[in-house]
């Protein structure tokens, strides 16, 4: 009888560990797949996908749905591609308290420099960054830091509200009101890294988090 071997539970220190090893094997690889592709999105989803394959070879996880809205729904961790040239991506948008308190799910950023070689016809993505963003980090660090400032300075539920109407925030009246008394309330703020834009679908951008990776807590340079 075949001896069944059971992979390992994959956990957020081991999904950090093999986003390193998976970034530097990854990093040397030529890929004719992807010789000629310009579509950043298309080169997001092939690194997204081959590694959750990779993943799934070594450890036992159940990959995310277009219902969970993220990749790893099991530890709450969503990956996010993107190029070196303008590192961001875009997020569904569900509520105007994720620029406040935070997207509600941790990020595992792949950062790429794409080189084409016209001699083999493969591509190759050097990984320059991989970065791990604490869910309690992935609010807007304009909006988190600015509100942390008014709430500091005595500020109180109308300052707060002018504030977010100043930013333009997506809430009326009432939802304002109703954040800026649970600010006040003493609800934990925490500072964000992001920068996400105002739109449809959030976009997310990663300079900060990658300056400050490894400088700061939540913000894990893994690569």
């Amino acid at each position: 009888m075949d001896e069944i071997i059971l992979k390992p539970i994959l956990t957020i220190e081991s999904l950090i560990d093999e986003a390193k090893l998976f970034a530097e094997v990854e990093s040397i690889y030529p890929e004719p797949k992807l010789y000629g592709v310009t579509d950043g999105k298309a080169v997001g989803t092939y690194v997204e996908h081959k590694f959750k394959a990779y993943l799934a070879a070594k450890c036992s996880f159940i990959a995310g749905s277009s219902a969970s809205g993220i990749d790893l729904p099991e530890l709450n961790v969503d990956i996010k591609v993107t190029s070196v040239v303008q590192p961001q991506s875009s997020c569904p948008f569900k509520s105007a308290r994720q620029k406040i308190f935070g997207l509600g799910y941790s990020l595992l950023i792949f950062v790429y420099s794409k080189t084409d070689n016209a001699e083999t016809r493969t591509s190759t993505l050097n990984i320059l960054h991989t970065v791990f963003v604490e869910k309690t980090r992935t609010a807007d660090y304009q909006t988190t830091t600015k509100l942390k400032q008014i709430i500091a300075n005595n500020g109180n539920a109308d300052d707060l509200v002018a504030f977010m109407r100043d930013r333009y925030l997506p809430v009326d009246d009432i939802q304002a009101y109703a954040i800026a008394e649970e600010l006040l309330s003493g609800v934990p703020l925490a500072e964000g890294f992001l920068t996400i834009s105002n739109a449809l679908q959030w976009r997310l951008q990663y300079s900060r988090v990658i300056a400050e990776a490894g400088k700061v807590s939540g913000v894990v340079r893994v690569r």
